[in-house]
């Protein structure tokens, strides 16, 4: 019975994340547990979380993977108040955060960021890591109204002897340093990958994030080669957000639509034959613990003029149809789907989109209040502006920056209208004049005209921007949100 057991469980919406060691190792431990209940439940399907009985030591299924991570870092379970942290505090209102350079932030351990995550966010007295965590609460349609910032881990990841790992952890030191959602909508960070790409994914030399593998397990630029063993590659990301989630942040990752931009295990990908496999994919990323998907070309199923991506995409009949078996499959009737360059066509809305990227002159404030206004009748769906976006070329000036993120944060006679908006790490954290966001989505490798790639301390120090200059610039996108939170 065990063995049959065993054989199920294999086939349960986690295997995609599975390898073979660490499913040797779970079938030794169900082997050994005298103490399983209900066998039959698991036969039909029903996760091994259920199971609170079970100790698993390297197997997915932890329902405290925030607390595992902590454990495997430090050997216990008290989380003790951070001195250096509360010496770095920005407070606005009744919102925290870290204010330190992002470089300082990645030279943090594992137990560092956690324990800086409960001194920010735990009663001073009793910093601790709470045995639930839920995603924040902004209702059914929060994504009509949220900042999205998108970062990508690849870029401020772990490099080293040409393997390119723990950007998931690395993600969650840089996260402390982000203003967190107001009272009125919500941040959502969203990872430029959450799957593989596909070629060298891992490694310096990896190809486009443009491009994605799925049903191949998480990408190893995100995992982190010290967990191997210890914590499941599901777990790490679930860790991540609940991490997000404490501090009060929404969650998503990118993914294209363009059939040429996808494999499926490696092979070509076919709307018409991988449709399953597309919406299988989505449904685990959403139980995983994400809030959102941002769909790389979603102008183009309404919009067919301009650069399409590769190959064709799904008509709107199939994607609305997509987006309806997401939802219902996952029971969430609050996921956030974003469509990039969607306009203000209600059309978007009809295929189940919350957000369109792009739409107006972040730079011209009395236009986006008028797109504000123009769009208020609508309350599941609006297009709005952005600071930059992954084609970013890091022309933009400081100040036309923060001229940018000032529309999009406050351009609204009523708070209740404001637009959605999109921004990228770059925008919070500058990056170094050496590259910008559009090299980093193609590649991996070491940018021209710079060596700090090579290893993991100088790669810190090689991504941002360390000028004074810079460091005014992060202040002063602090100021903004600060003002934000009075509203």
């Amino acid at each position: 019975m065990i063995d049959k057991v065993s054989s199920c469980l294999r086939n349960i919406s986690i295997k995609p994340f599975q390898n073979n060691e660490i499913e040797k190792q779970s079938s030794d431990v169900l082997k050994n547990n005298t103490k399983m209940q209900n066998t039959s439940d698991a036969m039909t399907g029903v996760p091994l979380m259920k199971y609170r009985n079970i100790s698993f030591k390297g197997y997915y299924g932890d329902e405290q993977p925030l607390k595992k991570l902590f454990w495997i870092s430090t050997g216990r379970n008290k989380v003790y108040a951070d001195n250096w942290t509360n010496e770095h505090i920005y407070t606005a209102g009744s919102k925290k955060w870290v204010n330190a350079r992002p470089e300082e932030l990645l030279r943090r351990t594992p137990e560092n960021t956690i324990q800086s995550l409960c001194t920010v966010v735990s009663d001073s007295s009793n910093p601790h890591i709470p045995s639930y965590i839920p995603s924040p609460d902004f209702g059914n349609n929060w994504g009509r109204h949220a900042n999205y910032i998108e970062i990508n881990p690849r870029v401020i990841a772990k490099y080293e002897n040409g393997r390119v790992s723990d950007g998931l952890l690395n993600t969650m030191k840089l996260m402390l340093a982000v203003p967190p959602s107001s009272n009125s909508f919500a941040n959502c960070i969203v990872l430029s990958q959450l799957y593989p790409c596909f070629d060298n994914d891992g490694k310096s030399d990896a190809g486009s994030l443009y491009c994605t593998d799925l049903h191949r397990g998480i990408s190893k630029a995100l995992t982190a080669q010290g967990l191997k063993y210890k914590m499941g590659d599901d777990e790490q990301v679930k860790a991540f957000n609940d991490m997000a989630h404490l501090l009060g942040f929404k969650t998503g990752f990118r993914l294209p639509l363009s059939s040429g931009q996808i494999h499926v295990k490696g092979k070509d990908f076919d709307w018409k034959k991988d449709e399953k496999a597309f919406v299988d994919a989505c449904v685990w990323g959403i139980e995983l613990g994400f809030d959102s998907i941002y769909f790389d070309s979603g102008k183009h199923i309404i919009d067919t003029n301009g650069y399409c991506g590769s190959g064709d995409v799904p008509d709107r009949e199939q994607l609305a149809y997509i987006l309806y078996k997401i939802r219902e499959q996952t029971g969430r009737h609050d996921i956030s789907f974003v469509g990039e360059k969607c306009g203000d066509n209600m059309a978007y809305k009809n295929l189940g989109f919350s957000a369109g990227t792009d739409w107006g002159n972040a730079g011209n404030f009395k236009e986006i209040k008028w797109n504000a206004k123009s769009q208020s009748f609508s309350k599941e769906y609006a297009a709005g502006p952005e600071v930059s976006n992954d084609n970013d070329c890091g022309s933009d000036s400081f100040e036309t920056r923060l001229n940018k993120m000032n529309s999009c944060l406050f351009a609204y006679e009523d708070v209740k209208d404001k637009l959605p908006s999109f921004m990228q790490m770059h925008d919070i954290f500058p990056l170094s004049p050496y590259t910008n966001t559009h090299s980093l989505m193609l590649h991996s490798k070491q940018m021209k005209g710079s060596d700090a790639w090579t290893e993991c301390e100088r790669h810190y120090d090689g991504i941002f921007n360390t000028s004074l200059e810079a460091q005014n610039y992060r202040q002063r996108v602090y100021h903004i949100f600060e003002n934000v939170y009075r509203q």
